[in-house]
């Protein structure tokens, strides 16, 4: 009973398979390519194809051109090249005459003289107005009082020293200039009782007052004035006494 309930759907089944084929085998004598079969719904995208073949370079295109873009890194330094042939030699030059460079060399030396004879000039009138000449020494005063110190620090920043009589002659030029008591450039700071020369040595002349040196005095007395009267007597290095510097003439 139940097989002749299902036997038409069967041949409708088979009706419509036949009608199927025979519309694909028409559609194959139009189109190359012809999808027979049942809808379905849409599936997910498949991947991308394969990137084609690069195309040929294209006309430049109308309108007006860009801005050109900034220079590119600097590239190694090439090497260095073989050296270029030489230039031809110049012409010998004329030869100058010998009579222009003496008459220069003339008028230098008369230069130099008239320097020297203002120098010597200069020399005279510094005797005269500021210091005093002793045979080879020339002795300056600013007339200022100060300690020992600050005398020999004067002294050597003006390149001289402070005055030191070495003979009788000296010590009287020294005190011709000396106004108060004036430090003379000895002491003895190094060795106690031993007078030496700021500049080095021991004493070659002397002209000490009666009972002199003693070292008076709790503060002691290292350094060596010159009286006014030309004596010489030991005071504390930190009295004010006259500057006198001393310069070779």
């Amino acid at each position: 009973m139940m097989l002749f309930l299902w036997l038409p759907v069967l041949l409708l089944c088979l009706v419509r398979a036949c009608c199927s084929e025979t519309a694909c085998e028409e559609a194959h004598k139009t189109c190359s390519v012809v999808a027979c079969s049942i809808p379905v719904t849409n599936g997910t995208p498949g991947r991308d194809g394969r990137d084609g073949p690069k195309g040929e370079k294209g006309d430049p295109g109308e309108g007006l051109r860009g801005l050109q873009g900034p220079p590119g890194k600097l590239g190694p330094p090439g090497n260095i090249g073989a050296p270029g042939p030489s230039g031809p030699k110049g012409q010998k030059g004329d030869c100058r005459d010998s009579s222009v460079a003496e008459s220069k060399l003339a008028n230098l030396e008369r230069e130099i003289r008239n320097l020297k004879s203002e120098l010597d000039h200069i020399k005279k009138l510094q005797d005269f107005s500021l210091g005093k000449k002793s045979g080879k020494k020339f002795y300056v005063t600013n007339g200022e009082k100060m300690t020992f110190a600050k005398v020999k620090a004067l002294c050597t920043e003006l390149r001289g020293t402070v005055a030191t009589p070495r003979n009788a002659e000296e010590n009287k030029a020294i005190q011709a200039m000396a106004t108060d008591n004036v430090f003379l450039g000895i002491t003895d700071e190094v060795t106690e009782g031993q007078f030496m020369y700021v500049t080095g040595g021991r004493l070659a002349y002397s002209n000490w007052k009666t009972n002199e040196p003693n070292d008076y005095g709790d503060e002691g007395e290292d350094c060596v004035i010159l009286k006014t009267d030309g004596f010489w007597n030991d005071l504390s290095c930190r009295a004010s006494c006259l500057a006198i510097c001393e310069f070779s003439a």
